[in-house]
């Protein structure tokens, strides 16, 4: 697929980080972009940058996320794209202790039924409402191609950290899910692939202490630093464009692989 100015694209978590990345990337090519978040007004500012639409969506809403996709269309048409950037990264062990007494307690279900909801159902939604819409479109070539879908896992997917149960569980369902989903896409023609990210400069490492950060950076083999949001929208634009990538998961992480703390 030629990403160009016939193409219309949603980015969610695309007020910030990667997503942001990612948006302005799709637009440096000519894509008509609309982002979907529920920071507004980082969003709205990304969107006149760009030239974009702003969607105010919470993934975890049937309704929220229906009228986004009515209102991107609206603007841009039916989409061709879509990434799935949108997730929080909660910390919790399955049992901790009170600080004060050192008494043991489970893991609050609410904050792990939260990761399951914005990061897996949220970005199945978004597919399927997605898809839906670009099923209903002429194909772009004999081939029968009428879309393509990237989505974001994580490292912690194959080798989650200590406290990360719920992160992992998410962001492995998120994995798990890519081949089958392609599959069930492919009399449609529209391709599914995820990416894996490692340790990425983003706004919520960027308010970790320096000495974090640069003890983050030192445990990846080659290069020594952490991911810039940019080196991810390369990939996802290159998973996007090339018509014979499909049901694929890839890390980009500069091969570090996750220790259990």
């Amino acid at each position: 697929m030629k990403l160009d100015g016939t193409i219309a694209a949603v980015v969610t978590g695309a007020a910030s980080g990667l997503g942001a990345a990612t948006a302005r990337a799709l637009a440096g090519e000519g894509v008509k972009v609309a982002i979907f978040d529920l920071n507004a007004e980082a969003g709205e500012a990304l969107a006149g940058e760009i030239g974009g639409v702003f969607c105010a969506v919470d993934v975890t809403s049937e309704d929220s996320v229906a009228a986004g996709f009515a209102k991107a269309r609206d603007a841009h048409g039916q989409e061709r794209v879509l990434v799935n950037c949108a997730g929080i990264a909660p910390a919790a062990k399955t049992v901790g202790r009170n600080r004060e007494t050192g008494e043991p307690r489970a893991h609050d279900m609410a904050l792990f039924e939260k990761a399951i909801a914005i990061n897996l159902v949220g970005t199945f939604r978004c597919v399927s409402k997605s898809a839906a819409g670009m099923a209903t479109l002429e194909p772009l070539d004999a081939s029968g191609a009428r879309g393509a879908i990237v989505n974001t896992a994580s490292v912690a997917a194959q080798d989650g950290q200590i406290g990360q149960a719920a992160y992992a569980a998410s962001k492995g369902g998120v994995q798990a899910m890519t081949l089958p989903l392609a599959r069930d896409l492919m009399g449609e023609g529209i391709r599914v692939n995820t990416i894996l990210p490692g340790i990425f400069e983003t706004p919520m490492m960027a308010g970790m202490p320096q000495g974090v950060q640069d003890a983050l950076a030192a445990m990846v083999p080659f290069p020594k630093r952490l991911g810039k949001a940019q080196e991810y929208a390369d990939l996802a634009l290159f998973l996007l464009g090339h018509d014979y990538m499909n049901g694929e998961s890839i890390r980009l992480d500069g091969a570090i692989r996750m220790g259990p703390k």
